[in-house]
């Protein structure tokens, strides 16, 4: 909500700002409408954060994955090395050796693709949010501004009645 105060402020500050006669025109101070602006910007739902943290996250299980897989294999070649110095199961040890090296490889690659699949799940979830949340906040700074520039065309409108008025007034005087 503090965007909404934000956008409230700077609304306030549009409509008391100096006016330029004859131009429709207003002054503002560039420093402060900046500052708010970054204000805002720092304000932006942490979605943003969320997905980096997603990816992050699928870099992490995708890392201790290939980290695992490679533990295994090393595991396995320890245990093929034993076993061939223990001449009499050499055979034995080449065929345990090559399941343990095929399963680890299998249970890599199921990690894997379950980390991707997480992660593709999880960051298409996210996108969805980002997309509503988006829309949802262009959609409620799009009727700010439709109620700001309404606001301001009526101020608009009775000034330039009254300088009307005016007009007719200094013409009355003669």
């Amino acid at each position: 909500m503090e965007v909404i105060k934000l956008l409230e402020y700077l609304q306030e500050i549009f409509e008391t700002s100096s006016k330029v006669p004859v131009m429709g025109k207003i002054l503002v101070d560039k420093k402060e409408v900046m500052g708010i602006v970054d204000q805002i910007i720092n304000c932006l739902p942490d979605e943003f954060k969320k997905a980096q943290w997603v990816v992050d996250e699928k870099e992490r299980i995708l890392g201790e994955a290939i980290e695992e897989a490679s533990t295994m294999r090393k595991e396995s070649m320890d245990i093929l090395k034993k076993q061939v110095e223990n001449h009499d199961i050499t055979k034995d040890a080449k065929i345990r050796a090559e399941e343990i090296i095929a399963s680890a490889q299998r249970d890599a690659k199921a990690m894997r693709l379950g980390a991707r699949n997480y992660a593709d799940e999880i960051l298409c979830q996210l996108e969805k949010e980002i997309n509503e949340k988006g829309q949802n906040m262009v959609f409620n700074i799009k009727k700010q501004v439709e109620q700001f520039i309404s606001v301001l065309g009526d101020d608009i409108s009775a000034d330039l009645d009254d300088i009307r008025n005016n007009i007719k007034e200094l013409r009355g005087i003669k």
